[in-house]
């Protein structure tokens, strides 16, 4: 996922970037309630973790904005329990759930991954094409019940493309779901990952297929 973090504490800010980069996600994390609204609507993101109370903005009025902008992406509030006097209110606003300070940071990830499932009309952690399935909760995949050994990006590689299976899903916006803002990486990276996921998808009656100019696509073969 591309994800916008929202966070004014250096410490926890840390660790949720740390703990999201490490999961393979792209993070952009901005400190200033500020500057929220332009970041969001700069680019394109996934989902959003929005703490409450930030410098210069609160998160209630961001949220409010966001919404009244046509940002869609799904926002998980971050917030002390104190500070939830009326969670359907922030609901009704415009999120789309909220996590109770202090969290596990692996409940962290699964309720953006949840979010981000539900936006698109999946409800499912597990999803599958040919004879490949993959486990989007336990990050495995597997060939009719054989693990199928995949690198981290290769697996978020993987997992975007099935989850859009059938459809073309463009090199720039593989591009920004695999790889960090501050990682400077030219479509040469994307296609060397490409071609060592159909190497390991050999096994498989899957395949990826190229748009030329546009993107790629996976499907069953035959």
């Amino acid at each position: 996922m591309r994800i916008l973090l929202v966070e004014d504490n250096e410490d926890l800010g840390e660790a949720i970037e740390g703990r999201l980069r490490g999961a393979g996600h792209s993070v952009e994390w901005v400190r200033d309630g500020a500057e929220v609204v332009s970041v969001a609507l700069a680019e394109p993101f996934d989902a959003v973790a929005l703490d409450l109370m930030l410098p210069n903005r609160d998160g209630i009025g961001l949220i409010a904005e966001l919404r009244k902008r046509k940002f869609s992406a799904p926002i998980l509030i971050i917030t002390a329990r104190s500070e939830i006097d009326d969670k359907v209110s922030l609901l009704d606003l415009g999120a789309d759930d909220y996590l109770v300070k202090p969290f596990d940071l692996r409940e962290l990830e699964a309720r953006l991954r949840a979010l981000l499932r539900r936006s698109g009309g999946q409800a499912s952690n597990s999803v599958s094409i040919g004879n490949l399935e993959l486990d989007l909760a336990g990050l495995n995949a597997s060939v009719e019940g054989r693990a199928l050994e995949l690198g981290r990006r290769e697996f978020r590689l993987l997992e975007i493309l099935v989850v859009n299976q059938g459809k073309v899903v463009a090199k720039e916006r593989l591009m920004n779901q695999l790889f960090n803002f501050d990682e400077n990486v030219s479509v040469n990276a994307l296609e060397l990952h490409i071609s060592r996921l159909r190497k390991k998808l050999d096994a498989t009656n899957v395949e990826i297929g190229t748009v030329r100019g546009v993107g790629y696509v996976v499907r069953a073969r035959g």
